[in-house]
Order: C-alpha cells, then structure tokens, then sequence
C-alpha cells in the first residue's frame, strides 16, 4: 500500500519531514491558506490543497496525517471544521502527529522538565495547546502522537538575519533560559516516530543545550564577526507581546524519550555546532 501523508498547514517544521519522505517515495499533500505557499508546494513535489476544504474527501487513502495548525479562542480549527471526517478516517489512518509546544509546561523558573511534568501554562496561549492536545488524544481509536517542539530554529530562521538587518536584541532576564531544536531534527523525530509507532505517546522534541537566549545572539554575532547588540534588561525591551510572551516561561526540557523510545541520534544536540553548519551552508549557497 503507498504511504501518503496528508499534512494540515505545512509550514516549516512539516517540510522538513516532507524532504525526508519524498525520495523514499512518498505522496504528500499539503495544505494552506495562502496561494503562494500553494504554488510552492507544486515545486517541492508536495499535492496543495487550499485550506478550510473536505477533509473528507483529502483523506480518501491516506495513511499518515499530521497537523501543524494551532488553536485558536475556540479550540482546534481543524476539528473543529473535519472532527467527523477524521473519526471516520481512523481505521486507514496507520499514524496521527500533532505539532505543540513545550511552552504547555508553563514557567519551572529555570528547572527541568519531561513529559511527566505538570502543563500549567499561564499564558492564554499554552493553555490552547494543552486544550488542543487533549482533543486530539481523546479522539477514540486514532492513532495519535504529541509532538512538544522547543524553539525552532534551522535554515531563514534564526539570529543570523536578524543580526544583519540589525533588529536582533540581546535580552537580559535574571534566570532565563530556554530549549531550542533544528528543524532537522524536528524532521528525523516525526520519521523515527511513523516507523515506530506508540498511540497516545508524548514526545519533547529539543536538543541538550538549553542556554540563556542572549547567549545564542552572542555566539551568532562572534560567527559572522560583528560586536553583539548592547545588552537591554527585559523590562526596557522592544517586543511584541507574543515575543514578549515567551519570556513569561524559564525552564529546561529533557529529551531522553526521543532517544530512548524512538532511537533518535540528535544531528545537532547543541545550538553552537548547528549556527556553524548553518552559516556554512549559506557560505556553500
């Protein structure tokens, strides 16, 4: 049987896994809002499909589906719209994944965190997240997977253009810290989990170097050869409150299920290494 996978608003993390699946052979389609993304699709090898749609109808021969859509004030849009299709869908359908956030842990002032730990975010945010992972899991007889993604960084995202166009801010805030992961590994996780599948499990998907974000902007400045930003204290600086927002969180988050249930060998288990494979590839480019 051909393995498809029908991806709900495939943005950046989904295509990272699509260019692993797509030479083994795979049939992708994705789908969007916007048209230019649409067109894009077409030239990666990926089937668009302009969303709200039926899902129905999309999920006819599917066997992988994954979502990349976030809450919003009324839940899941994409249950919201096709929770119906997708119960009906649930005995073709080999392996669900959907794509949240560590920020469901809400603020441990520093301290470590696993998929055990309590989910008490205080921003409106997180708390849509947790909402929006129970409704995927309690959804009777779907195979489904949670994915808790770290801040995601790779190739166009990360403090390099931020630095060039000098818009990067190196923030202070006492006993900040965050997890980070590469889009790269975001991708080899989702791989490693369709070929091993757990339903219902939770996965932190993040590198082993939560650090400090100043010290990224400093370690990204000394890269490219430039003196870093001044240093601003959190209470002075210029963000917009989703920005803001992340800054309300400190916490490290453990990754020892991904490595011991899925086997997952990190590419990039620190930030320093990725930023120099990063800038290289741009220098190849």
């Amino acid at each position: 049987m051909e393995k498809s996978l029908l991806s709900l608003g495939h943005g950046y993390s989904a295509q990272g896994l699509a260019k692993r699946l797509l030479p083994q052979g795979w049939r992708i389609i994705g789908t969007s809002r916007k048209p230019e993304k649409l067109a894009a699709f077409k030239d990666q090898g990926i089937e668009p499909l302009e969303w709200p749609c039926d899902l129905r109808e999309a999920l006819n021969g599917v066997t992988h589906l994954l979502s990349s859509i976030g809450p919003d004030e009324e839940g899941d849009p994409a249950l919201r719209l096709d929770r119906q299709a997708i119960i009906d869908a649930a005995p073709n359908l080999r392996w669900v994944g959907y794509l949240s956030t560590t920020g469901v842990y809400g603020d441990h002032d520093g301290g470590w965190v696993d998929e055990t730990s309590r989910t008490e975010p205080a921003t409106r945010r997180g708390q849509r997240r947790v909402m929006a992972e129970q409704e995927w899991l309690q959804i009777p007889d779907l195979p489904v997977h949670v994915f808790r993604l770290a801040g995601i960084y790779g190739p166009g995202r990360g403090p390099f253009a931020k630095l060039r166009k000098g818009v990067a801010q190196r923030v202070i805030k006492k006993n900040q810290v965050f997890s980070r992961t590469h889009v790269d590994d975001i991708a080899q996780v989702l791989e490693a989990s369709i070929n091993r599948p757990n339903p219902g499990r939770i996965y932190n998907v993040c590198d082993d170097d939560p650090q400090p974000p100043e010290v990224v902007i400093e370690y990204a400045a000394q890269l490219l050869g430039i003196d870093p930003p001044p240093a601003v204290p959190f209470e002075q600086a210029e963000m917009s409150p989703m920005a803001r927002s992340f800054y309300s969180d400190s916490k490290r988050v453990r990754n020892n299920r991904i490595k011991d249930e899925l086997g997952v060998v990190l590419k990039y288990p620190e930030f320093r290494g990725a930023l120099r494979a990063m800038l290289e590839e741009e220098q190849g480019a």
